[in-house]
């Protein structure tokens, strides 16, 4: 009964049922859409201030570059320069198998409500070029940017706030504190929204299969499975070539986290395992000052699966749509990207309001094509949050290996024990 009574048990129903009600009834199913426009709108309630607050939290969390020292500036290099391969991983694959193609979401198709408004806003740069792009990130107002729910002016505001809380130090410890806070309610709210995914979802498979045919199911399936794959090559042949170099096994050490990663794999969040994650490392050799450092600023600054995720959805969508993606936008896209993953760790349904904020720099991509991908994030979310689990505690063991505070035969030798313990 406990199962029955679990999101994803109600997600898997609501999917089966909308698949049928699509097949069975297109007209009806079509109608269903409102559901899946509530849900969305639900969301992009929340899209500004939490792009925000995750954004301040994320630049100021890392504390001043001066405090953090050496172990900090490694680690936010490493960071960057992995979610930057990740990034372009996500978009080689989309434009190599093109799993977006031929769905023909209508280029004339509008979101409801706030969802919609980030593409009309960007739609409005194309026409003073560079110049006006550029003139157009500052905004008048902070208050102008959350009332238009202008997310690329929210974003620069975003930046530039937590550049100065970082600044202010031991005086900006009130302002970081109801920053903290606000965040912690906007995350509540989220958590009620995420409640009502199962109808949303149920709106958006019907919809889907009633207006593009069961054959867009199966798009949909090539999607999440070709996600599934680049999150799987990453993990055992990227993060495992990387553990190699430290001379720690990939299989050995996932088999030393195998409980945490399967509370991981129930509940889509990686929250609910970072205390025992950085217990388990400092139990294997690794400095805690290393693993105090890196593991809280990584579940901000270093999810690897999302940033996949954000480089596989953006051309997917644009294929859907029609659109061609030109160098300069997925340059564009691959630099907010970067951007607007920062922060974004731990809650199911915050990837749709980072994919949103990112498609601002796509005027061209309909906003309603959010609905397809509504309707597989929850399965999505397991690999992208196994993903983004994984790169942080490997990024641990990388940054302790670049300070030398590694040693590869003790951590071997822990993890060889732990093993056998756990095999008895």
């Amino acid at each position: 009964m406990h199962f029955c009574r679990s999101l994803f048990f109600q997600i898997v129903v609501a999917s089966v049922l909308g698949a049928g009600l699509g097949i069975a009834a297109p007209d009806t199913a079509v109608s269903l859409r409102v559901l899946s426009d509530l849900f969305l709108k639900l969301i992009a309630m929340l899209m500004a201030p939490l792009v925000f607050c995750v954004v301040v939290q994320g630049i100021a969390g890392a504390g001043s570059l001066r405090t953090v020292g050496r172990i900090g500036l490694k680690a936010l290099f490493y960071f960057e320069a992995v979610t930057s391969v990740a990034l372009f991983l996500g978009v080689l694959a989309a434009m190599i198998c093109q799993p977006g193609a031929g769905l023909h979401v209508g280029a004339d198709a509008q979101a409801p409500g706030p969802a919609g408004t980030f593409g009309e806003n960007a739609a409005a740069l194309r026409h003073d070029g560079p110049a006006g792009f550029m003139l157009h990130l500052v905004p008048a107002s902070p208050l102008g940017a959350f009332v238009q729910n202008d997310v690329l002016q929210v974003l620069v505001f975003a930046i530039l706030f937590g550049c100065g809380l970082s600044m202010a130090g031991a005086q900006g410890k009130p302002a970081a504190a109801l920053v903290n806070a606000i965040a912690a309610v906007l995350f509540r709210i989220m958590g009620m929204v995420i409640r009502v995914a199962p109808v949303g979802v149920l709106g958006a498979i019907a919809y889907t299969v009633g207006h593009f045919g069961i054959r867009s199911l199966g798009q949909l399936g090539v999607f999440v499975g070709l996600y599934f794959v680049l999150v799987g090559l990453f993990v055992l042949l990227g993060l495992g070539l990387l553990l190699r170099l430290c001379g720690v096994g990939i299989f050995s050490f996932m088999w030393y986290l195998r409980a945490e990663l399967a509370v991981v794999l129930a509940t889509t969040s990686s929250d609910a395992v970072l205390p025992q994650i950085m217990e388990k490392l400092a139990a294997i050799g690794i400095p805690r000052e290393v693993v105090g450092l890196v593991i809280p600023a990584g579940y901000s600054f270093n999810l690897d699966a999302l940033s996949i995720y954000l480089g596989l959805a953006v051309p997917f969508l644009a294929q859907a749509s029609g659109v061609h993606l030109t160098g300069t936008q997925l340059f564009l896209v691959m630099g907010t990207a970067l951007v607007t993953s920062k922060g974004g760790h731990g809650v199911p349904g915050v990837a749709i309001v980072i994919l949103a904020a990112t498609l601002a720099v796509v005027p061209e991509i309909p906003p309603a094509g959010l609905v397809l991908l509504v309707a597989v994030d929850w399965f999505i979310g397991i690999a992208r949050a196994l993903g983004n689990v994984m790169g942080n505690c490997v990024a641990t063991i990388v940054v302790a290996k670049w300070e030398g505070q590694l040693d590869g035969a003790t951590t071997r030798r822990a993890l060889r024990m732990a093993r056998a313990h756990g095999a008895e």
